[in-house]
């Protein structure tokens, strides 16, 4: 069920397509080539990769904390705390992206609190800046949630020895917790950026129609150009660009989390 389709995929990505007999059942690299050496679609790459990279990066910024601190709290905050957390997961993500639209639109929540405080605010919807808050929002969830497990595996006293040795706070977070808690990290990083790689709602609601990224072309390839060969060639190209950078990222995270451990 999970391989099946990607093969069809792949093999629908080496198809000709013309417009006035559609797809053909010949071989061609024409589809690649457009890919990797059209500008226009390596932008959308180039695109697409870097603010994935960015919503990640923000997310483990902001997730790390945001669990250690829930991971430290006490019944019944604990729990009231983390239904807060995975709550955006309960509400469909088209719902929370028309709710960025809103708030981020030229008269919107953000663009009148800055005007009442006299802050020239420029315009937020339709740029890169909607798209990374909205897919920070809604990624969240899915670094907090790793790191927290990984939390919830380590001692509190293996923290407290560090103090009682000499060791501040922050040297004892950064030598003792956060090499405990990196495969945790590593996990959140690789679902946010995966998922945030190949998001499509929020790109489309939040970037419009000329700020596209790759799943958004996808779209437009197969739904309005009918050029399901092409669209094939750029979902491959995604999955491809998605793994390796991926299983990169993991090799070297794991590499320095034994070190680190020992």
């Amino acid at each position: 069920m999970v391989v099946l389709p990607l093969v069809l995929t792949a093999i629908l990505s080496f198809h000709i397509y013309e417009e006035s007999t559609g797809v053909r059942n010949e071989f061609t690299l024409a589809n690649y080539a457009a890919v990797f050496f059209d500008w226009y679609y390596l932008e959308i790459f180039w695109r697409t990769l870097r603010l994935a990279a960015l919503t990640t990066l923000i997310c483990a910024l902001l997730g790390v904390p945001e669990a250690y601190i829930l991971a430290r709290m006490r019944h019944p905050w604990r729990s009231i705390f983390l239904l807060v957390i995975i709550g955006p997961l309960l509400v469909s993500v088209v719902v929370r992206a028309f709710g960025w639209s809103m708030l981020l639109g030229s008269g919107g929540l953000v663009v009148q609190a800055g005007q009442a405080i006299g802050l020239d605010v420029p315009r937020l919807l339709f740029t890169e800046t909607a798209i990374v808050i909205a897919l920070v929002h809604v990624m969240m969830p899915f670094m907090v949630i790793p790191v927290w497990t990984a939390l919830q595996r380590l001692d509190p006293s293996v923290e407290a020895a560090a103090w009682a040795l000499g060791a501040s706070h922050f040297t004892a977070l950064r030598r003792v917790v956060l090499p405990q808690v990196s495969l945790g990290v590593l996990s959140g990083s690789l679902i946010v950026f995966g998922l945030s790689a190949s998001a499509f709602a929020i790109p489309g609601l939040l970037g419009g129609r000329r700020l596209k990224m790759a799943a958004t072309v996808v779209y437009d390839e197969f739904m309005l150009q009918l050029n399901w060969p092409l669209g094939a060639a750029i979902a491959v190209t995604l999955l491809v660009a998605n793994l390796v950078i991926m299983l990169g990222y993991n090799r070297v995270i794991e590499t320095r989390a034994r070190r680190a451990l020992g």
